[in-house]
């Protein structure tokens, strides 16, 4: 892409704090050609459309010979080892189309259910008042490294079946891997290298783990991933951890501090969470929709497809631009407004169609423990700088750190 196009001011760090205003021009094409060959889709209705059509793929692998990026860094990654012909049948399920996607998702949503994600909510309020404990005696805190990163990565290694001596060493893991989920990094080979390392390692301590589970099972997913009568693969049980522990995981970091970040430059809606924590759903909902954890994804077309005017040929990579369709003034009236109470607030902040977020119940209930949780206990918090310095990523925006200055914390 030329430096001169939207989408590539868009990759720019420089851009990260604010994006919107870039979003908002965007949009003014609702799909934009680059100069490489990718289309980029910016309004909602075009991407609520696209985004349950079956001509286009999650199978990211478009002809090397046409364009200048080639495969998903994760998915580099997981079938790396595996031979040529049947690389595909390897890769994460969000990744995969149907059948395999179907038959892999669901295996998981088995394990995932309902009556086991609310049974977390007891113990991520747990957690969530073990962190803030530790903030007592303390006048300037890092959310992020403080509360946002420990709390999420605690609560998928309580799913998974990971003991808790092993936790920090996973919270290493996903940190570290959380830059393969970003698109526009793939051509870094010094990053390439050290994800390689780091999946290495995690897939070794996960192969023993398995092993330990088929054994001796325990009322968690990995156990039940492993011991399914349908049987996933040992590749494929791997595949599917790394992806529950990065992908569910680094979002939900987003989601908390990005609400953070906003409650505190809307002190209002704060003060009104503090008073009804009931509130918390809808809040949660128009946090996905202002600042989403998750700005864009790739695609792929598996045909030519028409749409807004103009023709998106086979084989082409396609940008979903969620973000910028989350604030798309036709659907949402006053976007760039905060407002827990919008009414029909049908975002596009967990993705939608065959590949909604399989963690979303469980973020949900991570964020509303946590910022209520927050609001509630912090006593004269304030930002230290804003806008905090952000993460480099554009497709999992949020920020590397989160300064806050407070008086005390409440019991």
């Amino acid at each position: 892409m030329s430096g001169s196009t939207l989408f590539e001011q868009i990759l720019d760090p420089a851009h990260r704090a604010n994006p919107y205003p870039l979003y908002a021009e965007m949009r003014r094409v609702p799909v934009a050609r680059q100069a490489d060959g990718t289309y980029v889709v910016s309004t909602h209705t075009e991407l609520a459309r696209l985004i349950s059509d079956p001509r286009i793929s999650s199978d990211d692998l478009p002809d090397p010979q046409k364009f200048r990026w080639t495969g998903h860094p994760v998915t580099d990654l997981l079938v790396r080892p595996v031979r040529a012909e049947i690389r595909k049948r390897h890769r994460p399920f969000i990744f995969r189309d149907p059948p395999d996607h179907d038959r892999l998702r669901g295996q998981v949503m088995r394990c995932f259910t309902p009556e086991r994600v609310r049974g977390m909510r007891g113990k991520t309020q747990k957690i969530t008042d073990d962190l803030i404990g530790k903030m007592r005696g303390k006048t300037r805190i890092d959310l992020v490294d403080d509360f946002s990163y420990p709390l999420p990565v605690t609560v998928i290694c309580e799913l998974l079946g990971v003991p808790p001596e092993d936790e920090a060493q996973f919270h290493g893991w996903a940190t570290q891997l959380a830059t393969a989920l970003e698109p526009n990094q793939r051509g870094d080979e010094e990053t390439q290298a050290k994800n390689e390392v780091c999946f290495n390692e995690i897939a070794d301590y996960l192969q023993g783990l398995i092993k330990e589970k088929r054994k001796d099972p325990q009322q968690d997913i990995l156990s039940d991933l492993a011991n399914d009568g349908d049987g996933m693969n040992d590749f494929d049980l791997i595949a599917t951890a790394v992806l529950l522990l990065v992908a569910g995981h680094e979002t939900t970091v987003n989601l908390i501090t990005n609400g953070m970040l906003t409650l505190l430059r809307f002190p209002e809606h704060g003060a009104r969470l503090r008073a009804e924590p009931d509130l918390a759903p809808r809040l949660i909902e128009e946090l996905l929709r202002y600042e989403p954890p998750v700005h864009y994804r790739t695609r792929l077309a598996l045909a030519d497809i028409p749409v807004a005017g103009i023709t998106i040929p086979k084989d082409a990579p396609v940008i979903f631009l969620l973000a910028a369709a989350n604030r798309d003034p036709t659907r949402f009236p006053d976007p760039d407004r905060f407002d827990p109470d919008r009414p029909d607030n049908r975002h596009l902040g967990f993705g939608g169609g065959l590949h909604y977020c399989v963690g979303a119940p469980l973020a949900r209930i991570e964020a509303e423990v946590a910022l209520v949780s927050l609001v509630r206990r912090l006593k004269g918090v304030s930002l230290i700088e804003d806008p905090p310095p952000y993460r480099p990523g554009a497709s999992l925006r949020g920020p590397r750190h989160l300064r806050l200055a407070l008086e005390g914390v409440a019991e």
